[in-house]
Order: C-alpha cells, then sequence, then structure tokens
C-alpha cells in the first residue's frame, strides 16, 4: 500500500455551497457534469473525487471555513462572499452545515473529527481497510466570522480545531497581499484561542503578524499550506514563507504543508505559459528545502490547497488528480529520502500535530 496521505487544506465546504460539487463521485464524472459550468470558469476542473481520494490514499483532510470578503476583486461575483463579520459568521455557519450533511449523508465515506481519539481511531482504520471513512478537521481560513474574541469558544463547540486569523487582512491581522502586525484584537484572538489549544495556522498571516505570533502562541502553530520563498521562482509576495518565518515555525515542532500550485512554484505563472515549464519536481524542491532548512524531515508535508480557486490546468504537468501526488515518493526516494522519511512527508508529520494537540 502506498503512504497514506494527510492533506492539510482542501475548500471542501466553499465548493459544494458555491457549486454543488460532489465529491463522493468520480474526478470524471464531476469534470462531464460541469462542463461549461461557472465552477469549471471560476475555479477549474476538480483535481478531488471520492475513487481518487482512496487510490492517493488519502486518510484525513483538513476541511476549510472559507469565504471572500466583499472588498476582493477577485470574488466580485462570488455568491459567497461577506460585507460584514455578521456576514461572514452566517456564512461559516452554513459550511459547517454542509459538512455535517457530507457526513450524515455518506457515513462509510466522511467523518468529522473532534478529538485525539476518534482520530487516532480513524487513522488505525484507514491502515486495515482500504475504503475507510476519511477523517475531517476543519480548520477556519479567516478569522472574521468570530464576531468578538468571546466566540472563540463557540466555533470550538461546532468543532472547529484550527484557526487561521487571516486570508487578505481582518481586523485581527494583516494577510495576504494587504501587509500589517497584530492589532490588539489579534492579541486578543491568540490569547483565547490558546485556552482552548486550537492550532495555529500562520499560511496567510502577513509577515510581520506572522513572526510575532510565534514569538506570542503557546500553543501548536503550523502552516497548511504555504511555500518557502526562496524556492518559488520570482517570489515576493507575502504569501509565501520567508526563511526565518520557516525555521521559528520548525523551532516552534510546527510543520509546513507545501502547495502543488503553478503560480506558488512560479510566481506570475498563468494558462498562457507553457504547462510543462512547471513540474513536480519543483514540489519536491520545496519539500526538500524544508527539510534541509530543519535537517530532517519533521516538518514537511503536504497542504494541496485543490480546488481552492484552481483546478488542474493550474497543477504541475504531472497532476491531474490528487492520486498523482503518489508521484512524488519516488521523486524523494531518488533523492536520497527513506521510506520512514517519506511517511512522514504523506501523512506521519500532520499525524503527530493531530495527536499532540487535539483533545482527548
Amino acid at each position: 500500500m502506498p503512504p497514506f496521505i494527510i492533506d492539510a487544506h482542501q475548500d471542501i465546504a466553499y465548493n459544494i455551497r458555491s457549486y454543488n460539487r460532489d465529491y463522493t463521485l468520480p474526478v470524471d464524472e464531476t469534470r462531464h457534469r460541469e462542463t461549461g459550468s461557472r465552477a469549471v470558469t471560476e475555479n477549474g476542473n476538480t483535481l478531488l473525487g471520492w475513487p481518487e481520494y482512496k487510490s492517493a490514499n488519502v486518510t484525513a483532510i483538513f476541511s476549510t471555513l472559507f469565504a471572500a470578503p466583499a472588498t476582493d476583486p477577485m470574488h466580485q461575483s462570488d455568491p459567497l462572499m461577506y460585507h460584514d463579520s455578521d456576514g461572514a459568521h452566517h456564512l461559516y455557519l452554513e459550511q459547517i452545515d454542509a459538512y455535517e450533511k457530507l457526513v450524515a449523508g455518506h457515513p462509510d465515506k466522511f467523518q468529522i473529527i473532534r478529538t485525539k481519539s476518534q482520530f487516532v481511531d480513524g487513522l488505525e482504520h484507514s491502515k486495515n481497510d482500504p475504503i475507510a471513512p476519511i477523517s475531517l478537521v476543519i480548520l477556519m481560513e479567516g478569522a472574521d466570522c468570530i464576531r468578538s474574541v468571546e466566540e472563540t469558544g463557540f466555533w470550538w463547540q461546532k468543532g472547529v480545531r484550527i484557526i487561521g486569523p487571516a486570508w487578505k487582512a481582518t481586523r485581527y491581522c494583516g494577510g495576504t497581499g494587504q501587509p500589517g502586525p497584530l492589532t490588539d484584537e489579534g492579541h486578543k484572538l491568540l490569547k483565547e484561542m490558546a485556552k482552548y489549544g486550537y492550532i495555529l495556522d500562520i499560511s496567510h498571516m502577513d509577515w510581520a503578524a506572522a513572526l510575532q505570533s510565534l514569538d506570542e502562541y503557546p500553543g501548536t502553530i503550523i502552516a497548511s499550506h504555504a511555500n518557502m520563498i526562496s524556492k518559488v521562482v520570482g517570489g515576493t509576495r507575502n504569501r509565501f514563507l520567508t526563511d526565518e518565518i520557516g525555521r521559528k515555525l520548525i523551532g516552534r515542532n510546527g510543520v509546513i504543508g507545501v502547495i502543488p500550485f503553478n503560480n506558488f512554484l512560479i510566481q506570475g505563472w498563468s494558462t498562457m505559459d507553457d504547462k510543462p515549464s512547471v513540474s513536480l519536481s519543483m514540489v519536491a524542491d520545496q519539500i526538500d528545502f524544508i527539510c534541509q532548512l530543519a535537517g530532517n524531515a519533521n516538518h514537511a508535508a503536504l497542504g494541496t490547497d485543490f480546488d481552492g480557486g484552481f483546478g488542474v490546468e493550474l497543477t504541475p504537468d504531472e497532476i491531474d488528480t490528487i492520486a498523482d501526488l503518489q508521484k512524488l515518493a519516488p521523486m524523494l526516494q531518488k533523492r536520497g529520502y527513506k521510506e520512514e522519511e517519506i511517511n512522514q512527508i504523506f501523512g506521519v508529520n500532520w499525524a503527530s500535530i493531530l495527536t499532540r494537540s487535539l483533545p482527548e
């Protein structure tokens, strides 16, 4: 059996709510159903489907709550956009409901994980049963839905276990393309998150805010989906992690999920460019860079962001579906990585984060 995969970032509920995308279907069937649709125009052809999850040996997914602020020019026609925190609150609750309905309708395929024991049981089940349910760990991407820091406990009760305070800038801190440190509310949010034991995701946080959080937050810190700027061709954006942030995150025993997205491997890449110009070896380069920075394979992992604003059109040439992530294994082996280290990168590192951070 290939190494098990834990993917630290997929916008499943967003796609269910926006496009009625059905992740119990095979990829080819979804692509056929969506031919010429708004889903393909806005989000590309899907990379995800139940048979492909199983072929990839995906055992768990960090499944997001996400909506864009109405101020973002890329989402002006998006029905899932919000104008204020009340609007974000409403949309994120709808996505919680989407996950609950997905699990209720397909308990043989998906389960929501809230505790360490549930996660460990699910992982063991998947090792013994090739069609075991996939575990969903809910990740809040952008914290505008937290209308006041006192609501942090409310979202914990709803099953959220990971919070990324920013996507674009929020009232908590700067974000992608909108620099800024932690605000007063941001400092308060981190204190409240620590009370409950949330995992902090710095992926979209501005560099200043990420560095402050690495010094300040006492709990587990990760970057669920963020490539290293040093290995992004032409990389300049604050969406990528600097070496300083990478080293500090490694020093905090964190894990970084690498994204197989062409524009995050070559900044500025577009479909007008030659697709074979972006290869899966560039994803392996990102993984290897993190491992070299750390001196071991304990901190590199996968956070694909598949179906998160891009589809197969914007992935490396060798990737048609999520099942093709397994092509990374022989690439890493050729670079000298042992089987145990490849297993760590594919899933064990994220499993370690969850087993030490989820509540009993």
